[in-house]
């Protein structure tokens, strides 16, 4: 009895431990913002330019560029690790395809000094939608993985013409509870960004894109997603895909369309 006991009370301590670990932790294991800077000269965008947008107590850093006439923007909500600009492939083709964009980083992350929370996450989001809507242009948003959260916010509390969820998730505390499994992470998560609740105030159409093979954010959060929609327009399972697959397997394709059906619809 005694060696069992010793052992109950060993793993109790180990047990709290690991929930310690993670509770302290929470944020560094959510969040991975170090990565490089991509110069907006050592790109082909031409005719963006670099913008600071005031956010709350801070700045958030970003590149805008105008669409062509008839195009919208397209407010792109990056993922959770490194610098937008290292996405510059992306707004290159959006640029090529005549569509404008704004693409920033959150306070915290490479070009945005600050705090990483989802309170100022949020705010950097809006603020960056606030910015761009005054220039007087359409805007559909993109949100990617992380991004997914601030983008349903944001399209959940103003009017944008699209919304398109790639790689996204139910909840952060949905992706959380799948890595997780054996913690009470629910009585410790600061950081839930709660799309499943924020989805349901989305008028917008709204495109899911996922794979099955995706690792990090498993599919069903897509396709649950997908299923609270008010709007939805379409969704994409890619068999196989992973993580950061969808645009080389033609997102970029799926995206043009689903936003000419946007505009075309208002």
């Amino acid at each position: 009895m005694r060696v069992l006991l010793i052992a109950v009370v060993a793993l109790v301590i180990f047990y709290g431990g690991v929930f310690g670990y993670v509770f302290v932790n929470q944020r560094a294991l959510q969040y991975s913002p170090d990565g490089p800077i991509t110069a907006l000269a050592d790109t082909e965008l031409s005719a963006a330019e670099a913008v600071a947008i005031a956010s709350g107590d801070g700045v958030i850093n970003g590149w805008y560029q105008a669409p062509q006439t008839g195009k919208p923007v397209i407010l792109y909500f990056k993922g959770n690790s490194g610098s937008f600009s290292e996405e510059h492939s992306r707004f290159e083709q959006f640029a090529d395809a005549g569509y404008g964009f704004l693409a920033f980083d959150y306070r915290g992350f490479p070009m945005s000094p600050g705090e990483i929370n989802q309170t100022n996450i949020l705010q950097d989001a809006t603020s960056a939608f606030d910015w761009v809507s005054q220039k007087g242009f359409p805007v559909v948003i993109w949100g990617r993985s992380l991004g997914s959260g601030p983008s349903t916010y944001v399209a959940s509390i103003r009017e944008a013409k699209a919304l398109l969820f790639e790689v996204g998730f139910l909840s952060a505390l949905t992706v959380a509870n799948e890595r997780y499994p054996f913690l009470p992470v629910g009585l410790a998560m600061a950081d839930r960004f709660e799309v499943n609740e924020w989805i349901l105030d989305v008028s917008e159409p709204v495109l899911v894109a996922h794979g099955t093979g995706d690792e990090t954010i498993d599919v069903s959060n897509g396709e649950r997603v997908y299923a609270l929609a008010p709007n939805p327009d379409a969704l994409w399972i890619v068999p196989e895909a992973g993580h950061s697959d969808l645009w080389a397997l033609g997102l970029w394709a799926r995206a043009d369309a689903f936003f000419q059906r946007a505009m075309a619809a208002q």
